[in-house]
């Protein structure tokens, strides 16, 4: 199938000037926001433009509404696996770029894989993000290798990876389908920027990354090789941050209309230093975007996408992501390690894609999480029983979803609290438990609920609906 570029970027950035919405047009967006639909392109075009304080706030407030209504307390938490650090791309703002002679480079072999993985069941975690350059070292046979290793790896208490995504640069349609086969759940390929002009800036034309359309077209490829769910994201600081959103709606009506899906994720990392890269420094970001900005846009996703996942990494400080959880974001990375064998006790000696903001334990971001009420989710529920791609959202968009996964949030937690938590964190975890199972106003699930939480408390494990 011939794909074509279906971003329109002088439109796009036509939406942009002078769209200030007057308080009339802000409160009527805001209010069919809160219908939980969606939001048109020109719709999001206005909401970019508004910089009023009390207007942001109005914003703000909506998100959380929207983001109470469908995901309620739960807040999924995965973590990444980098099996290696070269790459051909010469990409300006990473530190895996084939010209940064600082960074020594790493491919973990596949027992190392292995030990990364245990390492992170030794945590807690059951999601991992299979992460690497794009070389010839890290091909897709070795990624299928490395899939099965990690799903193959069980420590001390039998706990295994139940979910396996992948961030891999784009393939063709056949190499998407030996993917599908060995079970991953999301297909992950940032964008980096949109912007077509500005791409050749940013990513030199004589390198697999240099050609915009095949980077653009990949999630076409992905859902034609049979992937369910993908996520999209952008590398915030390259163009200005309201073209982008703009682009990702656009991406996301796309993949609705060709394919009956839009994402199921939508990632937002900020650029951040990164070892012998001058231009990931901060004065050298063409377009930095500041915090009141950074919630301003996460906020205003949730609202416009308000069904899709919203992914925020450990780049981010502690203080921001606490914050984010209120206004938008669904899934947060935990305890992450962005070098290849970050894990092992060394910490490795191999260079890392950039520097981390969020250097918490996963027991510290859980006894956070707890604080505030949220339930931290390790559930991969949906995606063994089938419930991916446009059956997931047939099911969520009328709110059905929710029978589904705030209790399988709670097995999880609970897995978690018996399994791996500090003392500390497992006494008010628990309580937090026998709070939300009161919450339930159908006596069937809550008996349901309780049953299971019971079971897992006597030993049994990887209950679900």
């Amino acid at each position: 199938m011939k794909h074509q570029n279906f971003i329109d970027r002088d439109k796009l950035y036509g939406l942009l000037n002078n769209n200030v919405p007057t308080e009339s047009e802000l409160n009527d967006i805001l209010n069919k926001a809160r219908k939980l639909k969606g939001l048109s392109l020109e719709d999001v075009a206005k909401l970019l433009c508004v910089e009023d304080e009390a207007d942001i706030a109005k914003i703000l407030d909506t998100a959380h509404y929207c983001k109470e209504e469908i995901y309620g307390k739960r807040l999924v938490l995965f973590a990444p696996i980098y099996t290696g650090n070269a790459c051909v791309n010469n990409c300006v703002y990473c530190g895996f770029r084939r010209d940064n002679l600082e960074l020594k480079r790493k491919v973990l072999t596949m027992d190392e894989i292995e030990q990364e993985t245990l390492q992170l069941l030794r945590m807690g975690h059951k999601r991992a993000l299979l992460i690497c350059g794009e070389s010839p070292r890290n091909n897709t046979d070795y990624m299928v290798e490395a899939i099965r290793r990690t799903y193959a790896a069980k420590d001390e208490k039998g706990s295994t990876i139940r979910r396996i995504n992948v961030e891999l640069a784009p393939m063709s349609v056949e190499d998407f389908a030996k993917l599908k086969a060995e079970k991953i759940g999301t297909y992950v390929c940032f964008q980096e920027t949109y912007d077509p002009v500005e791409y050749t800036k940013f990513h030199p034309a004589n390198t697999k990354k240099g050609d915009y359309l095949w980077r653009l077209t990949c999630m076409d490829r992905a859902m034609e090789g049979g992937i369910n769910d993908v996520g999209l994201g952008v590398l915030f600081g390259l163009v200005d941050y309201r073209f982008e959103i703009l682009a990702i709606m656009e991406h996301a009506r796309h993949l609705e209309e060709d394919f009956g899906c839009g994402p199921h994720t939508v990632s937002f990392p900020r650029i951040e230093p990164a070892e012998g890269t001058p231009f990931s420094l901060p004065e050298n970001i063409p377009h930095p975007v500041n915090d009141k900005d950074f919630m301003k846009i996460i906020a205003i996703i949730r609202i416009a996408m308000p069904y899709t996942g919203i992914i925020i990494s450990t780049r981010e400080r502690p203080e921001m992501r606490d914050q984010l959880v209120k206004y938008g974001v669904s899934q947060i990375s935990a305890a992450s390690e962005t070098n290849p064998g970050g894990y092992d006790e060394d910490k490795g000696d191999t260079g890392a894609q950039f520097t981390l903001g969020d250097h918490r334990s996963l027991d510290e971001v859980i006894s956070m999480m707890i604080d505030g009420g949220y339930i931290p989710s390790f559930c991969t529920g949906c995606y063994r029983k089938g419930r991916v791609g446009a059956d997931f959202m047939d099911l969520a968009k009328p709110g059905l979803i929710k029978e589904y996964c705030k209790p399988n949030a709670m097995f999880t937690f609970r897995e978690y609290l018996e399994d791996y938590a500090s003392p500390a964190t497992k006494a008010k975890g628990l309580e937090l438990l026998k709070q939300l199972t009161q919450t339930f106003s159908k006596e069937d699930l809550k008996r349901k609920v309780e049953g299971n939480l019971c079971k897992i408390g006597d030993g049994e494990r990887d209950l679900y609906f």
